[in-house]
Parts: C-alpha cells; sequence; structure tokens
C-alpha cells in the first residue's frame, strides 16, 4: 500500500464558553493572527468548535469573509427529527455547513451518561449527513490502573465503528480523562501507544485504506509547549485542544507548531 500523507489537524472545542459576539471577534482575530503568520492551512489544517448557538453566526463569517478555517459543532442528536426537546439533529448541522462533530466527549459520557451505544448511534447519524465525526475515546485514572492504557479505548473505539462503511470518513481523538484540565498532559510516548492501538482497530473495522488516512488526535492538557513532542509521534495526527483554545495567541501558537518549535 502506497503512503498516506495525513494533514495535521488542530481542532478547538470551546465547550461552554464564548457567545456569539465573541464567537465572532474570536474567529477574525484567530483568522487573522494565523495568516498574519503565513499559516498554511493546507499544511494543517485547524478548526474551532463551538457552541450550537455561535455556529450560524461563525458559519456566516467563514463563507464571507471566505476565512480558511474549519468548524464543527459539539454534539449531534442520534435522532434526525421529531418530539425530541433540546436535540441537535446532524441535518441541521449539514445545512450549517459543518465540517465536523464531536462525538463522546468524555464530558458527555460522565455528565450526560453517553454509552458505548449512544456513541455508535451519533456516529452514525452524522455520517447520514455528511458530518465527520470526531469520536472520542478514553480512559479515567481508575481504568488506566486496572485495564492499562489502551483497553478501554480500544472497545470505546471498536464499537463506535460497529457497521461504518470502509469509506467513511472519520476523525479519532485520544483523550485519557486523567489529563483533561489537570494541566499533566500524558506523554508523547503514551499517546503513541494508545493512538497506535487505536489505529489497529481503525485496520480492523474499517480496512487498511481507512487506517491509513484516518487522523487521530491527542486530546488532554495541550499547549504550545507540548504539542511538537505529540506531533513527532507516527500515530499522532493533531490535537483535540480545551481549555488553551479560548486563548487566540496560545491556540495560534499550537497550530504553527512547525513553526515556533523544530519538529
Amino acid at each position: 500500500m502506497a503512503a498516506v500523507t495525513r494533514t495535521p489537524f488542530i481542532a478547538g472545542n470551546w465547550k461552554m464558553n464564548l457567545d456569539h459576539l465573541q464567537a465572532i471577534a474570536f474567529v477574525q482575530k484567530l483568522a487573522w493572527s494565523l495568516q498574519d503568520a503565513k499559516h498554511d492551512f493546507d499544511a494543517v489544517e485547524v478548526a474551532v468548535f463551538p457552541p450550537f448557538t455561535d455556529l450560524r453566526s461563525v458559519q456566516t463569517l467563514v463563507s464571507a469573509d471566505k476565512l480558511p478555517l474549519g468548524y464543527g459543532a459539539q454534539d449531534v442528536s442520534a435522532q434526525d427529527s421529531g418530539a425530541f426537546t433540546g436535540e441537535i439533529s446532524g441535518a441541521f448541522l449539514s445545512q450549517l455547513e459543518c465540517g465536523y462533530v464531536i462525538i463522546g466527549h468524555s464530558e458527555r459520557r460522565t455528565l450526560h451518561n453517553e454509552t458505548d451505544d449512544v456513541v455508535h448511534a451519533k456516529t452514525a447519524a452524522a455520517l447520514k449527513h455528511g458530518v465527520t465525526p470526531v469520536i472520542c475515546v478514553g480512559e479515567t485514572a481508575e481504568d488506566l490502573e486496572k485495564h492499562g492504557s489502551s483497553a478501554v479505548p480500544v472497545a470505546q473505539l471498536r464499537a463506535a465503528l460497529e457497521g461504518v462503511a470502509s469509506d467513511a470518513d472519520v476523525v479519532v481523538a485520544y483523550e485519557p480523562v486523567w489529563a483533561i484540565g489537570s494541566g499533566q498532559a500524558a506523554t508523547p510516548d503514551q499517546a503513541e501507544q494508545v493512538a497506535a492501538a487505536l489505529r489497529t482497530v481503525i485496520t480492523e473495522s474499517l480496512g487498511e485504506d481507512a487506517a491509513g488516512r484516518t487522523r487521530i488526535l491527542y486530546g488532554g492538557s495541550v499547549k504550545s509547549g507540548n504539542i511538537a513532542g505529540f506531533m513527532r509521534e507516527p500515530n499522532v495526527d493533531g490535537a483535540l485542544v480545551g481549555g488553551a483554545s479560548l486563548d487566540v495567541t496560545e491556540f495560534s501558537n499550537i497550530a504553527r507548531y512547525q513553526k515556533h518549535v523544530g519538529v
């Protein structure tokens, strides 16, 4: 099989931060900052994941100003339409031209009791509507002690990919739950070990071609000071950035890891 070059992907998950007016200002400043720095968006893709209420404003800005930024939603319903108060259909995200949607983030799994079955259904819903799912997997400190580093993420990904077509576009994000917001990131070696195991799951579930093209991100206390170490690893193709994605300068520096830190 010919070698596949995967475009690095830096994704900013804003979580429940920034209203639609703040989102407009942030996206403008981020785009200007990266363009001023001559960032090559074809070499490193950059996307933001605002709250639902911001998405229309971000879409309008990106479209009107032809900004080279991607964007996506933080969740999607497993249902297409109907009596599901508060839910957001993948059809709605598609109409907003969302390229991506985060599915199964550890906060959704923990705070909203989302099971592997729910994550699987949401993955199918996103793909049905042409939105690329960013499937989050990861283990807690307790899981790590009990099962080792890759057992839980591997099982979560296997469940999410069941029945997914081999030509489907997906992104996988490995988030060690014990590292999120702790300031204590996994080491690049730890991230690589799990990412390699996840790529094996993709091979088994979707085939070698899919495994070669699918991007695997690391998430959990990512900063401009540690991103280059992760990006040196052969199976780590980017980062799902949390808190640091709310700081334009810091997030820009993470996206520009090739320039400000040698790789």
